[in-house]
């Protein structure tokens, strides 16, 4: 810790002479106002009103906004696609909270990310091409931008201290995966990975780095030797693998604490625990606390503005990764914390998007709620109150500032019909939040296309329970004529169907297509309950599919629908799999993307073990008796570890699951299908979709396979994504239209 002070006393002799030493060792860029391959907003032109695949892509996406210091401008991206080029470009705008005054800070050709606003609003900070710049604001326009770090493995994310001064950064280290030039430097053009040990795959990378974070002070070039890592000498991912950001970190308000969340742990216990505790580092003396260290995902910390408490989301069960997310805080004083307690208890819904009001007596969240996204304030003596009314169908996102004591938050929304815009909500003392758009990124594509119309239905289930389903209607409909229909079969499992908008699966641009669609909330989804919600665990091949039948049924009967089709990712595909050994002749046709074919491969090939050991049966806590080989004896233990989920457990649930494995099915398959997946995907593996593709093909039935080697668990990449799209609706018009 001596070496962060000495950097400290250097920082402060630096800033004596003002930026001059800084410069001799940064780079200078001038800004340029349309750098080569620079990508913009489209101009598409829309035909007749119907919205399109290309129109899906020409639209911006916008995000990661950021209030001024002062309160008057608010800084964020949009991306903007090229098919020609198959890459996406964002850049940085700047808007009024009213919605005037909107600008366009750069127009670089590489994208933007991560840019936050100096303590003192004169200046922005941001990632380019993997290192940290800055350039000054001058209310209309950047000035040159000046490169303030040399990060030889690059920066991911980053976090400035409340007054500028130190930073924190996320970067990387060789992980525990290997491979020849790691052993003989000589071997630079042979590929082969080497492990000992679980879990060597994340998502869609092969574990050979992992991710840190470090600690740095403002002032001059930040490289690895001006660096501290938070984590020392230990072996763990900070942040959290593979989708943990820098939300996982957070400053003290006297910028002398980082909270963040970490699983410290590794290889099988790694691979089967979801226990992320909380700690605090001391920048000071280097000093590590622990906060809360049981349990199962503890995440997303965030200080109170008046520094005296701190609050996260927890979940209870270790091993359990859709348990209730629960709102924690604590009390914290002079670097100890004490009274940790839950708040908004009474809430039998997920917590999420944690803020803070500026007045430290409570937090704003958002919670998947009867179908949609709501907005809710909870104070620190567990009064909680709705914001947003049941009758809005919008997914509201929690605020990223709140203003005038209260009274005005800045968020975003979307819905159905549009994707995500920063929005400004108006609270009074009582009653719901009325609201007004800030931005119209994509209102010059939108007013060109007809609009669908949709509805909230409720059915009763096969054991007399309501269920809730979105019904999506195309532009201009008439109940009087026949549409052909897609019933949506959601992934997760622990998921919802609700006013979201995707670019992957966008049900407007089915609706768009001449399809009605419906989107039903099975047993499994977070929106109705943890009740609701944990069913699905251990009954893959139970509840929920008869709730799929029972929309599907319904949607089939109503005069308007002439053919259905069901089609899904992820759990969604392995729906379509159950689905097409069971419906009958109910479904016109199918189609699985990412899809689970065979539970059993799968337990053997998956890289998350905690996902399948639980909701495959287990239903167990994570427990784990180290230097154990073999079965222990008990049915469920195993190397030590506790597999009740496994295919070799004597679970009666997880037995279950295995023997009604999609695999198991497939002589009763018979309605068209098609099977898509990526290469990459690590999670549920491409071989899964050969698999059920061959399956298809070995039982006479129309088939299609569309594997696609450069894409993971979605299809990202633009021109694949299109040609996503044009198989996807081939498909489904071929067989239903």
């Amino acid at each position: 810790m001596k070496k962060f002070l000495r950097l400290l006393e250097i920082v402060g002799a630096c800033f004596l002479i003002g930026y001059g030493i800084g410069i001799v060792f940064t780079k200078i860029m001038k800004p340029n106002k349309n750098e080569a391959g620079y990508i913009g907003p489209s101009d598409i032109q829309i035909e007749d009103g119907v919205m399109t695949p290309e129109a899906l892509l020409a639209m911006g996406r916008l995000g990661d906004a950021q209030l001024s210091p002062d309160g008057s401008r608010i800084l964020y991206g949009v991306s903007y696609t090229s098919v020609e080029q198959n890459r996406s470009c964002r850049n940085l705008f700047a808007i009024d909270p009213d919605g005037s005054n909107k600008v366009q800070l750069t127009r670089y050709s590489k994208s933007v990310s991560n840019a936050r606003w100096a303590p003192d609003g004169k200046s922005i900070y941001f990632l380019l091409d993997g290192q940290l710049w800055q350039a000054a604001y001058g209310g209309k326009k950047l000035g040159a931008r000046r490169q303030l770090s040399d990060i030889p493995s690059g920066i991911s994310e980053f976090k400035l201290s409340p007054d500028g001064c130190n930073i924190i950064y996320t970067s990387t280290i060789p992980g525990p995966v290997k491979s020849p030039k790691d052993s003989d430097p000589a071997l630079d053009k042979a590929q082969a990975y080497a492990t000992d040990d679980l879990m060597y795959r994340h998502w869609d990378h092969w574990v050979t780095e992992t991710p840190r974070t470090y600690l740095a002070a403002m002032g001059g070039t930040i490289t690895p030797e001006r660096s501290v890592d938070l984590l020392g000498d230990e072996p763990y991912e900070l942040p959290t693998e593979p989708f943990g950001g820098i939300e996982q970190l957070d400053w003290s308000a006297d910028g002398m604490y980082i909270a963040y969340s970490c699983r410290k742990k590794t290889g099988k216990q790694y691979a089967f625990s979801t226990n992320c505790g909380i700690y605090l580092y001391n920048i000071q003396s280097g000093e590590t606390i622990p906060v809360k260290t049981d349990g199962g995902y503890d995440t997303d910390p965030v200080f109170s503005p008046d520094g005296r408490h701190l609050a996260w989301i927890s979940m209870r069960r270790d091993g359990y990764e859709a348990d209730q997310q629960r709102i924690m805080v604590c009390d914290f004083e002079n670097g100890r914390t004490c009274g940790i307690r839950q708040l908004a208890a009474s809430l039998d819904r997920d917590a999420a998007g944690l803020c803070w009001g500026p007045d430290s007596k409570g937090l704003y969240f958002s919670a998947l709620h009867d179908g949609v996204q709501k907005l809710f304030y909870t104070s620190l003596d567990d009064k909680t109150r709705q914001l947003t009314s049941d009758e809005e169908k919008y997914d509201f996102f929690s605020p990223f500032a709140v203003l005038d004591g209260g009274r005005t938050l800045l968020a975003s929304n979307y819905c159905l019909n549009r994707p995500i815009e920063l929005i400004s909500l108006s609270l009074g003392d009582q009653g719901y939040a009325s609201w007004t758009q800030i931005t119209r990124e994509n209102e010059h594509i939108l007013s060109q296309l007809d609009e669908p119309t949709s509805e909230s239905v409720w059915l009763e289930t096969v054991d007399g329970k309501q269920m809730q389903c979105w019904v999506l209607y195309p532009p201009k409909f008439d109940p009087s004529k026949k549409y052909p229909a897609i019933e949506i079969v959601l992934g997760g499992p622990q998921g919802t169907n609700s006013q979201d908008w995707s670019y992957r699966w966008c049900y407007r641009l089915m609706a768009q297509q001449g399809y009605v669609v419906i989107m039903p909330n099975r047993r499994g989804t977070t929106a109705f309950g943890q009740e609701w919600k944990e069913q699905i665990s251990g009954d893959y091949p139970g509840l929920n599919m008869q709730d799929y039948l029972t929309a599907g049924r319904w949607m089939k009967s109503q005069d308007y629908v002439s053919k259905l089709a069901c089609v899904g990712a992820s759990y969604g595909g392995y729906s379509v799999y159950m689905l097409e050994g069971l419906h009958g002749d109910l479904y016109d046709c199918f189609i699985a993307h990412a899809g689970i074919f065979d539970e059993k491969m799968l337990w053997y090939t998956t890289e998350e073990m905690w996902f399948a050991n639980w909701d495959n049966g287990g239903l167990t806590e994570y427990a784990y008796e180290p230097g154990q080989t073999g079965p222990k004896g008990d049915g469920v233990t195993f190397g030590g570890m506790q597999q009740a989920g496994a295919p070799y457990a004597s679970t009666p649930k997880a037995q279950r699951h295995y023997a009604c494995s999609p695999s198991a099915n497939v002589t009763k398959w018979h309605t068209p299908i098609l099977c898509i997946h990526g290469m990459m995907d690590y999670r549920i593996p491409y071989e899964q979709g050969m698999a059920a593709f061959n399956a298809a093909q070995m039982m006479g039935v129309p088939s299609r396979l569309v594997i696609f080697p450069q894409e993971n668990h979605w299809i990202l990449q633009p021109q694949n994504s299109l040609y996503w799209h044009r198989e996807f609706y081939g498909w489904l018009d071929k067989w239903c239209k």
